[in-house]
């Protein structure tokens, strides 16, 4: 059994602290559940280009309100209560009107040693 605080992984080297997203790796490869799990603050007033071309991602908003365009598609808003799956490995801008709290679950689980390249795209990585 697996048992967690967030109070755990805040300021560790699984808190990972970007321009418009710090990401809290609650759940990694390294757990063998086949899935990561992320509690993931998105900076208010920011844009960030994405493109998990190697995982899909479920991302459930906790609080906060933004919205997600799909490049070359639809606009949706996000508030609390949203989910949105990215199972096609969508492409997209994810914008933040106010902080956004959001839960995510990645396949295949990130190590944590993954960083977005220019494309916004996670690499995978099979260490671990």
């Amino acid at each position: 059994m697996i048992v967690k605080h967030l109070d755990d992984v805040i300021q560790t080297k699984d808190d990972i602290d970007t321009q418009s997203w710090n990401s809290r790796r609650l759940l990694l490869k390294k757990d063998g559940m086949g899935f990561s799990m992320h509690d993931t603050l998105i900076k208010e007033g920011t844009e960030t280009l994405i493109w998990y071309r190697n995982h899909v991602e479920a991302v459930y908003c906790v609080e906060g309100d933004g919205e997600i365009e799909v490049v070359g598609g639809e606009t949706y808003p996000i508030k609390a209560g949203t989910l949105y799956a990215l199972n096609g490995h969508e492409k997209h801008l994810l914008r933040a009107n106010s902080q956004m709290r959001m839960v995510c679950v990645f396949n295949p689980p990130l190590t944590g040693d993954e960083v977005h390249d220019a494309d916004g795209v996670y690499p995978l990585v099979e260490a671990n």
